[in-house]
């Protein structure tokens, strides 16, 4: 079974410059269980049991390129409450990488099926609750319109579009974001280096303290073809494929026909790096919609008291927890 990125490193001193020596460490706790669930073709894809067991299941995984475990600043938060289960997209954290043929969003959305389905049967029955970002988010709309199984669905700033407008505004952000992915550094020597690269990374500004350090130390892996240093856990060219695959993907993703209750959590829509949502929301039923004032795309990383709190008060309303 696969383990996490430099497993028994996690913990590792801080070694870096710049503002990273003064940001506290994020130590990941080990997971309560391990187990693993298999794509069609056999794709290991390994999912983490965290927070309390007693507790109403949340779901949880990632956007393009990151692990369910660089959100631990949002989901820590909630582990005296929820039972946590999290999981990495094939090819992402935990798991091994494999075919890039197979590194697809419509692949993801049929691992999705089968993740729900290893959840029942590792941890027993009992409702779940999705709560994903970006891919992740703009994957469960789609898996969710063939086969439910979630209770309900909380999407932080998923990539939707449905008028001309919002389509072009789309494809040019994923043509772009394709574009710097296969530019990105791939290896470093130390993980430190991408910590230092994040940090004076624009869009990266609002993060949590430690949070960059927590992203470099959950992205990368120590390489694994005979060279030193470390190595993407999602190649940059895996990352740039779904990028290019974003505009179809957010096309497809009609949020109108979810039939499970569903939050919408967006970035502040005044930012630069947010998506909106982009169809009539009096024709959403199931949908509810708010944004986390001064913040970007990476708003739970930013923000995590405030997302959890607008994320409780649906589910509560609801009555889903």
């Amino acid at each position: 079974m696969a383990g996490p990125p430099d497993a028994g490193e996690l913990s590792e001193p801080l070694r870096g410059v710049g503002t990273s020596q003064q940001s506290p460490r994020w130590t990941i706790p080990e997971p309560l269980a391990v187990c693993e669930a298999h794509g069609l073709d056999g794709a290991p894809i390994t999912l983490r049991r965290h927070g309390n067991p007693a507790g109403p299941r949340l779901v949880l995984s990632h956007a393009n390129g990151l692990s369910a475990d660089s959100y631990y600043p949002f989901w820590s938060l909630l582990s005296d409450r929820f039972d946590l289960v999290l999981y990495d997209f094939r090819n992402h954290g935990w798991n091994p990488v494999g075919d890039l043929r197979t590194h697809n969003i419509p692949t993801f959305a049929r691992d999705n099926a089968l993740v729900v389905r290893a959840i029942d049967r590792s941890f027993g029955h009992k409702p779940k609750i999705g709560v994903f970002h970006s891919m992740s988010a703009v994957t469960a709309v789609l898996q969710a319109v063939e086969d439910v199984g979630f209770s309900g669905l909380v999407l932080f700033d998923p990539p939707t579009c449905a008028h001309a407008r919002e389509s072009q505004d789309i494809k040019a952000m994923a043509r772009q974001l394709a574009e710097r992915a296969r530019k990105r550094q791939d290896r470093f020597e130390m993980r430190g280096e991408l910590t230092e690269r994040l940090h004076r990374t624009h869009a990266f500004d609002r993060l949590v303290p430690g949070t960059a350090d927590l992203i470099a130390r959950t992205t990368l892996r120590r390489v694994v073809d005979g060279g030193t240093g470390y190595q993407l856990c999602c190649p940059r060219e895996y990352e740039a494929q779904i990028f290019e695959q974003l505009y179809s993907s957010a096309v497809a993703a009609d949020i109108k026909k979810l039939a499970c209750p569903t939050k919408i959590i967006g970035a502040d829509p005044t930012e630069p790096f947010s998506f909106l949502p982009s169809v009539d929301l009096n024709e959403m039923v199931a949908l509810d919609y708010d944004f986390v004032p001064e913040t970007t795309h990476f708003l739970q990383l930013e923000r995590p008291l405030e997302c959890i709190a607008l994320m409780l008060s649906f589910l509560e309303h609801r009555k889903l927890v």
